[in-house]
């Protein structure tokens, strides 16, 4: 590999090094545009406030498609081995984060597509992954500061897989089958995990059966955890 240099080594610093104050900065930002991404795509699909600020919700969308297609071909340019990048599971979430507003223009009846674009929270893992772990330590204050830790990581774990399976679900069965919205769609998966079971929203779909049938499964093994 050949080593980075003047600006590429400045945007490798910036990008990928979060124990730099630039880099600290650039995560801050970044989970920022990510859940501002994440709720503008969930209140778009609600009816009311689509046909309200669906253009302001489209101008929001591409802007922030654009930005991160600017982070994505930054990644690529800042780092030694770009082909690994774009081959790694971050590369291909990053990359999955900015392509269905693409194919959503070039092929007819991919607007659907659009729906995958909830799959960007799980950027925020990454980001999580490289702010440093607070070590073991024997002292009060720094075991509750780890156990902070963990229990912060475990929370976005479930707040990753409710908007996930709350996506899936509303992309399967659609308004027609009382699946209105990603919010209330995620209220299902949210019921759904935790076996609380109300019965009020059920899919009816084979495939939407199967995926809740996963989501019990799934509400079993966090418990167990």
């Amino acid at each position: 590999m050949v080593p980075l240099k003047g600006w590429r080594a400045k945007g490798h610093e910036i990008i990928f090094e979060a124990d730099t104050r630039a880099g600290k900065l650039f995560d801050i930002l970044l989970i920022g545009c990510i859940l501002a991404s994440v709720i503008t795509v969930c209140l778009d699909s609600v009816r009311g406030y689509r046909e309200a600020y669906g253009a302001f919700f489209l101008g929001l969308e591409w802007l922030f498609t654009l930005l991160f297609t600017v982070e994505y071909v930054l990644r690529i340019l800042c780092t030694a081995n770009p082909w690994g990048y774009v081959r790694s599971f971050f590369g291909v979430i990053d990359l999955l984060a900015i392509l269905p507003s693409y194919l959503s223009l070039v092929f007819p009846g991919t607007q659907y597509l659009v729906v995958f674009r909830v799959f960007r929270v799980l950027r925020i893992f990454r980001v999580l992954k490289l702010v440093p772990y607070v070590s073991e330590s024997t002292v009060l204050w720094r075991a509750l500061i780890a156990s902070r830790r963990k229990v912060t990581v475990f929370l976005f774990a479930v707040l990753t897989m409710v908007i996930l399976l709350g996506a899936l679900i509303y992309l399967i069965e659609g308004e027609e089958n009382g699946f209105t919205s990603i919010p209330r769609s995620i209220y299902w998966a949210i019921v759904t995990l935790t076996t609380v079971g109300y019965g009020d929203l059920s899919p009816k779909t084979n495939l939407g059966q199967t995926l809740a049938a996963f989501a019990m499964i799934l509400g079993y093994a966090i418990i167990a955890v």
